[in-house]
């Protein structure tokens, strides 16, 4: 694959930069983490891939393999891949980003949240993520659309090409991103790649006027490159990784189920004593009997023709208890939260929190990279600030909340009424309260020096 230090070997050479570009779409698109990256969008579109190609195969009296165009093939691709990575996603994420600072928020965009999911989205998909931090918002790149070229020394992103194509026959578009600003460029069918638009800074500074609209009086570019990674696991993989046989083995079972069931519809008949009738007769007599739904045999016994049906009864009873097995084996595999483990009675906060063990585990690694990804996009915003996240749990809000009470007497009165408003899902009232509180007691203050202040001596 492509680096930096190969992009820097071409110096100013602008027709070996734009056959470079081709040159590291091309390779990008040949990496393993790429074709992994196709493999699992498919998966978390519910387009197995693997069964979606499956075809079932009968072989003859000397071993060739044939196409079996008679059995039943249904094709059952799971949701299971895309449940896994929007509950580890949302888990996280779900409640938004929390910051020291409330004008943080503002000052990363409108959208910094939304984007930010979608970052998440495409790094769990496809092992990693791209976020661009163009001005004043944060824009998503998914490594499908997005090669890097990393730097050979240190490893950090130095430059990235972004590419896109609507269909095969239609223009192909690529911007170059470089420290000291981008370039974008197009390959039309038929035709050589050119330059669309001329080298440009990342930050524009513009004046309008009636007289002359909008002009562009200075320009600059960032200290460092803004454009951040954002992994998915420590792995630097793909959820898919590892997982995809058992995801495979799931979606089969299914989908062999329904082709048993669908089998044992089949009615198949036992013609006694027709020894002399061709497969056309054959034909002929399940014809008439579909249509007509009348067979004629020889009753009178002794050699006489006869015809009987038969059917099939499906044994989905091991395929069941198959699917089960497998099924516990994804929510292993993924470590996914079991909603049904927890579903079922008055769990206590115990029970929950031994439920949720794996999928905190799993998203302690995801929140590193995540909290990694934003000091970078905070350090290029010229942001001073933190970030943590709230995790979006099922808890029992009655024992949590009692747990809270029990300890009163070692917790200050904002503590307490902070950690009770997070638990009913309004931590924003919480500052509301405490000032109410505070009016309360002050006003009770006030009235209590007033009733008990010494009274005139005239009176």
């Amino acid at each position: 694959m492509k680096t930096y230090q190969d992009l820097l070997s071409l110096g100013d050479n602008e027709e070996a930069r734009k056959n470079f570009i081709l040159e590291a779409i091309s390779e990008h698109k040949s990496t393993s983490l790429y074709t992994t990256a196709v493999a699992a969008q498919q998966y978390y579109d519910g387009l197995n891939p693997t069964i979606m190609h499956y075809e079932k195969v009968l072989y003859d009296t000397v071993g060739a393999a044939h196409k079996d165009k008679w059995s039943a093939n249904h094709k059952i691709a799971s949701n299971f891949f895309n449940f896994a990575i929007t509950q580890e996603n949302q888990y996280l994420l779900g409640n938004g980003a929390i910051f020291g600072d409330k004008n943080t928020k503002d000052k990363l965009g409108a959208d910094f949240e939304v984007t930010l999911q979608k970052l998440g989205k495409y790094a769990l998909i496809g092992g990693v993520s791209f976020g661009f931090w163009n001005f004043d918002k944060l824009e998503a790149f998914s490594v499908l659309e997005f090669a890097p070229l990393y730097d050979e020394e240190n490893g950090e992103l130095m430059a990235g090409i972004r590419f896109w194509q609507i269909d095969g026959d239609k223009p192909l578009r690529a911007t170059l991103y470089e420290i000291d600003g981008y370039t974008e460029y197009i390959k039309r069918e038929g035709a050589a790649i050119e330059e669309y638009r001329q080298k440009r800074p990342y930050k524009l500074k513009i004046a309008s006027s009636p007289a002359d609209g909008d002009i562009i009086y200075d320009s600059e570019n960032y200290a460092n490159f803004p454009i951040v990674p954002l992994w998915g696991n420590d792995k630097k993989q793909s959820e898919l990784v590892g997982r995809q046989g058992t995801l495979d083995a799931f979606d089969l079972l299914n989908s062999n189920l329904v082709n048993n069931v669908d089998e044992a519809n089949y009615i198949y008949w036992v013609l006694t004593n027709c020894d002399g009738m061709t497969d056309i007769d054959d034909a002929k007599f399940i014809e008439r009997l579909k249509t007509m739904h009348v067979a004629h045999a020889d009753g009178d016994g002794g050699n006489g023709a006869t015809a009987e049906a038969h059917t099939v009864e499906a044994p989905f009873q091991a395929s069941e208890a198959a699917i089960a097995v497998i099924k516990n084996r994804l929510y292993e595999d993924f470590m996914c939260l079991n909603v049904a483990d927890i579903s079922a009675g008055n769990k206590t906060a115990t029970e929950i929190r031994a439920a949720y063990q794996p999928l905190d585990s799993k998203c302690d690694m995801y929140e590193y990279c995540v909290i990694e990804f934003v000091d970078k996009i905070l350090d290029l915003a010229g942001i001073d600030d933190e970030v943590s996240f709230k995790r979006s749990k099922i808890i029992n809000t009655q024992e949590e909340i009692q747990s809270i009470l029990s300890a009163a007497e070692y917790l200050d009165d904002e503590f307490i009424v902070k950690q009770i408003c997070s638990i009913l899902g309004v931590p924003d009232e919480a500052d509301e309260i405490l000032n109410r509180r505070k009016l309360e007691e002050s006003e009770k203050f006030r009235f209590s020096t007033a009733t008990n202040a010494p009274q005139n001596e005239d009176e």
